[in-house]
C-alpha cells in the first residue's frame, strides 16, 4: 500500500482493529489506550476525542501532544519491515504504534511494551 494511502486511514477505523486484535489474545481496549497514550501524549479525554473524530492517521500524529522520546527503543519488524531503520517520520510513528500493539497482543509485560 502506497504511503499516502497509509497516511489517509482515518484513526477511527482502525483503532476498533487494534482493540479487536488485543481482546483477542486476552488483553483489555483499556490496555490498548495506555499504549497509544504512552506513545502519543494524548489525555484519555484527548484519546477519546480522537477516536469519536474523522481524522485520519496523519492528522492523528500531527495533533497528539507529543511523541515519547522513548519512542525511539521501539525495535522489531512490521510487515517485514524493521519499524527502527523505516525513514519517513510519520510512518515510522504509524509502525511504532502497530508493534505496540504486536507486543500488547503476544502477551508482552506491559511495563516492557512501555520502555519502562
Amino acid at each position: 500500500m502506497r504511503q499516502e494511502r497509509v497516511f489517509a486511514i482515518k484513526f477511527s477505523s482502525l483503532y476498533p482493529l487494534y482493540v479487536k486484535k488485543a481482546e483477542s489474545k486476552g488483553r483489555s481496549a483499556e490496555e490498548v489506550d495506555q499504549v497509544i497514550r504512552w506513545l502519543t501524549g494524548y489525555s484519555p479525554e484527548g484519546l477519546r476525542r480522537q477516536i469519536g473524530s474523522e481524522n485520519d492517521l496523519e492528522t492523528f500524529f500531527a495533533q497528539a501532544p507529543r511523541i515519547n522520546p522513548n519512542a525511539s527503543l521501539i525495535k522489531g519488524v512490521v510487515c517485514g519491515i524493521r519499524v527502527e531503520e523505516i525513514e519517513h517520520p510519520l510512518m515510522q510513528k504509524i509502525r511504532y504504534l502497530d508493534k505496540l500493539v504486536d507486543e500488547l497482543a503476544k502477551g508482552k509485560a506491559l511495563e516492557k511494551i512501555l520502555r519502562q
